[in-house]
């Protein structure tokens, strides 16, 4: 990281022996936390999942793992999207969401907005806000993963997760710039540090902003029960990141908003 820094290197060039998985590991994690881009021989890209594009120098075919994830007009074209909907949700929606404050606040003692801090684009903290469902001493001993049929959760909040409803206010992180509409789900910094320690690329999620819905949500939502739960989902947010287009965070709101339809969420 050192030499990175110093010398402002903007390629690394990795061409280690496909023996060598975890050094390979070790060093893309760690040199992922700069800007400097990628690349790493054919042969050993079995290992590295997520975002890479081919190409050649004088010959040599590589592997691009760190590409500009969207051309300007993409990037202009998505925060426009984000700004649009986000505002027509609120405004649109708000007799609803008013009287989904009101349930939330009648049926359990504590705040109606639930506040929390995120990891956000390029490793920045955010507060990020939710319809609180859970009881307020949910968390006295520390941070922990939410469970199916989580018992801290209240009677109506399981409704409103069902439906994604306690997810509406984050939609105002969104018109801040804080999320995204689709991208990779924030986290908390506890889980950042603990994860990127146990996963060596998992920090690469953070190249995007966070989204309010994204590719796994979209397809096969569940929280995270362990270390082998977040691998997979790690698995879409990378593929997303690979493949991210204007078309494709429109199939994924489209398929976001048929699930929530449907009361598909996880209580």
């Amino acid at each position: 990281e050192s030499i990175i820094d110093e010398h402002k290197i903007r390629e690394v060039l990795i061409t280690l022996g496909s023996g060598e998985h975890d050094k390979l590991l070790d060093i893309v994690g760690r040199a992922s936390r700069s800007n400097a881009g990628l690349k790493i021989m054919p042969d050993l890209y079995d290992i590295i999942s997520g975002q890479a594009r081919t190409r050649e120098i004088y010959g040599f075919p590589l592997i691009d793992i760190n590409p500009e994830l969207q051309r300007p007009w993409e990037e202009t074209a998505k925060r426009t999207l984000d700004i649009i909907v986000s505002a027509l949700v609120i405004v649109i929606g708000s007799p609803i969401w008013i009287l989904t404050a009101l349930l939330v606040k009648l049926t359990s003692p504590g705040p109606i907005i639930y506040s929390q801090e995120r990891v956000g684009k390029n490793g920045e903290t955010f507060r990020i806000y939710k319809f609180r469902s859970m009881r307020t001493d949910s968390e006295t001993g520390g941070p922990v993963w939410a469970v199916k049929n989580d018992p801290r959760v209240t009677a109506y909040g399981k409704f409103i997760r069902k439906t994604h409803l306690d997810e509406i206010p984050q939609f105002w992180n969104v018109l801040k710039g804080d999320m995204s509409l689709v991208g990779p789900r924030p986290e908390r910094p506890h889980f950042v540090k603990l994860l990127s320690e146990e996963i060596p690329y998992y920090r690469r999620r953070l190249k995007v902003r966070p989204g309010v819905t994204g590719l796994f949500q979209a397809m096969e939502y569940k929280y995270d029960e362990s270390i082998d739960d977040v691998k997979n989902k790690l698995k879409y947010d990378l593929m997303y990141i690979e493949s991210m287009s204007f078309r494709l965070d429109i199939k994924i709101i489209f398929k976001t908003a048929f699930r929530m339809l449907r009361g598909k969420g996880q209580a």
